[in-house]
């Protein structure tokens, strides 16, 4: 999943609360910003233009509901509700307002944190083929043949490698941080240091980049991972 752009609005009167889920959010690479009453919030969702809210029904000034109304006047930013009512009617009424899910107090911020990325993927564009011969810049990867070319010439990965420059290659532009990619690369939960991501990733540039210390394939995210590039160099 892709660390959005621009921060993740949390919209909540209760300090605790609020700063507890910016650190279970900003732990996964997200940045956020707050706001502690709904007019506030308003305020900020068209100042800052925020790729996510989080957003409380009971709040002071404007209640949730109200700015999930007013926020579908300018936006189509994904909104989470979060209630202290598990009521139906207040299922209903915030899916018809336009929010994309919802979250019962009392809540896990590890749940919260997982539906807000369910919420992503959902709305990112569909992945490449399974199959789909992925290239970019005269580098290219063959899923069927599980070969990949530069300029021409074959270059010979790893298997651990070629899986890890599979799910960059596969995603351009998306942000991978060491733990989504430790993930993918042990399904199982097998204990690995995550620098292991690291080790991978040098040795994928000295086969692909024509300077491994200014890479124009594999590009650093400082402070949040990797990702493969879109256009340009790093």
């Amino acid at each position: 999943m892709a660390i959005l752009e621009s921060p993740i609005l949390i919209v909540e009167d209760d300090k605790n609360t609020s700063n507890l889920v910016a650190t279970y959010l900003e732990k996964e690479g997200f940045s956020t910003i707050a706001a502690y009453d709904g007019e506030r919030a308003l305020e900020l969702a068209r100042i800052k233009k925020p790729g996510f809210v989080i957003l409380d029904v009971m709040l002071p000034k404007v209640d949730g509901w109200e700015v999930c109304r007013e926020l579908r006047k300018f936006s189509d930013v994904p909104i989470l509700m979060l209630t202290a009512r598990e009521e139906e009617i207040d299922r209903i009424l915030g899916l018809s307002l336009g929010a994309d899910d919802y979250v019962v107090k009392p809540f896990s911020p590890r749940e919260l944190v997982e539906r807000v990325k369910a919420i992503l993927r959902r709305i990112q564009p569909r992945l490449p083929a399974a199959n789909q011969v992925l290239s970019h810049e005269g580098l290219s990867l063959n899923p069927m043949k599980c070969k990949v070319m530069r300029d021409g010439e074959i270059i010979n990965l790893t298997t651990s490698e070629y899986k890890l420059l599979h799910i960059l290659m596969g995603s351009p532009g998306q942000v991978f941080s060491r733990d989504t990619l430790l993930a993918r690369f042990y399904e199982h939960g097998e204990t690995v240091v995550e620098r292991v991501i690291d080790v991978h990733i040098g040795k994928i540039r000295q086969k692909i980049e024509d300077n491994p210390a200014k890479p124009n394939f594999i590009l650093t995210v400082r402070g949040f991972g990797y990702a493969f590039a879109e256009s340009g160099g790093e």
